[in-house]
């Protein structure tokens, strides 16, 4: 239950070049780095933007590592939870003290998933959980909790000054046919671990996970969409569902022909990829294929050729992240896997993000642990060939 809760003229107006761009032949790992750690904190789930004038923002999640209390273990529920970012001014060298972006104040807030718009606003989503003591659970009727956390729901955050400042939580109505309930009873407001996809008619998709059963184990993936820069929200249609699995954490691609891709996250498929395709602007979904590959989640981003650079972490044995080149349309998942990192202590990291930097590199971030050690957000310089 608890992970359930879990642009051709695009890269022209993040790079601000309007030159013949060379197509890359491949993609190469180049080096790593550390973006920020601090053994006192336990740094997870980031995301990266890439702005206008080059300056690059990361977001993620920032809370207590409870081990340096005495505790035993670390969770992903914690009312210490905050949404912070750093920046960096040297294409990644470098790299900021912590901003605040949120802090819930009714607990802890997860997963910052950061977006820049065209019009060069932020849109960051998140979602939140509460603590309430053991006593207290009990008289929650049908909320979803995890140990002594009970889940929020979503929400969405702006900026229109480059993170500097953030508007206040922005709360979505909840998927059509939600069973699943908050803290006093409603039904959850609409989440996701995942990017929205700004359209290329200018509204944003959102690709959110949902409980609409009486199973409250499974969770499927339905569609809203925003007309105003997601400052409202509206359900269109259901993505993916199973009655077998789990289907969650998705990020939304729109292809230059513009097709909405869902690349989405399963739990008790083996941790295969599945992949789901919307030809007519996001009205309906095709049934979800097997990309025959595993990891989760996932981001995807457009190289300067019009590929696509698929990444998603891998918590399995050798632990890391890792990355596949797409064709254009993202027709075909069976290219080589680029391992970018197989080095990490235990599976508890990846939840990896991209951007481009120039026409021959990216960047891609995650979190990442060595012998289940300090959790921190790192990265992976990437050359474009």
């Amino acid at each position: 239950m608890h992970r359930f809760v879990f642009r051709f003229l695009g890269f022209f107006l993040l790079t601000g070049s309007f030159e013949s761009l060379a197509a890359p032949a491949s993609i190469r790992k180049s080096s790593d780095i550390t973006i920020y750690s601090d053994d006192k904190f336990y740094c997870a789930f980031p995301s990266i933007v890439r702005r206008r004038d080059g300056e690059l923002l990361v977001a993620f999640r920032r809370a207590p590592d409870r081990r340096a209390f005495g505790e035993k273990g670390i969770t992903h529920t914690d009312a210490n939870s905050y949404l912070v970012l750093v920046r960096s001014t040297d294409a990644g060298q470098t790299w900021s003290r912590p901003e605040l972006i949120y802090a819930n104040p009714m607990g802890g807030s997860q997963d910052p998933c950061m977006v820049q718009l065209r019009d060069n606003s932020l849109i960051c989503s998140s979602y939140g959980w509460a603590f309430v003591k053991t006593e207290a659970i009990a008289g929650l009727k049908g909320s979803v909790h995890y140990g002594n956390y009970v889940f929020l729901g979503g929400f969405l955050v702006r900026s229109e000054n480059g993170g500097r400042n953030w508007s206040d939580a922005i709360i979505p109505a909840a998927c059509r046919g939600e069973t699943a309930r908050g803290l006093f009873g409603e039904p959850i407001p609409a989440y996701n671990r995942g990017a929205i996809c700004e359209g290329h008619d200018g509204r944003l998709f959102w690709a959110i996970a949902s409980n609409t059963s009486t199973n409250s184990q499974q969770t499927e993936t339905h569609l809203m969409i925003s007309q105003d820069k997601g400052k409202t929200w509206q359900y269109s249609c259901p993505i993916a569902r199973d009655d077998r699995f789990s289907i969650n954490e998705t990020s939304l691609y729109q292809t230059p022909k513009g097709d909405l891709v869902a690349f989405m996250r399963t739990e008790g498929f083996n941790d295969h990829t599945i992949v789901a395709r919307s030809t007519d602007g996001g009205r309906r979904f095709s049934q979800w294929i097997d990309a025959e590959f595993k990891g989760h989640p996932h981001h995807a981003i457009q190289l300067p050729d019009q590929r696509v650079l698929l990444v998603y972490g891998y918590r399995h044995k050798p632990f890391g992240v890792r990355a596949r080149v797409l064709d254009p349309e993202c027709t075909r998942f069976d290219g080589e896997e680029i391992v970018l990192r197989e080095d990490g202590g235990n599976g508890d990291l990846g939840y990896p993000w991209a951007t481009t930097l120039s026409r021959k590199r990216a960047l891609v971030v995650y979190y990442f642990n060595k012998e289940d050690k300090t959790r921190e957000i790192a990265g992976t310089f990437i050359d474009l060939e």
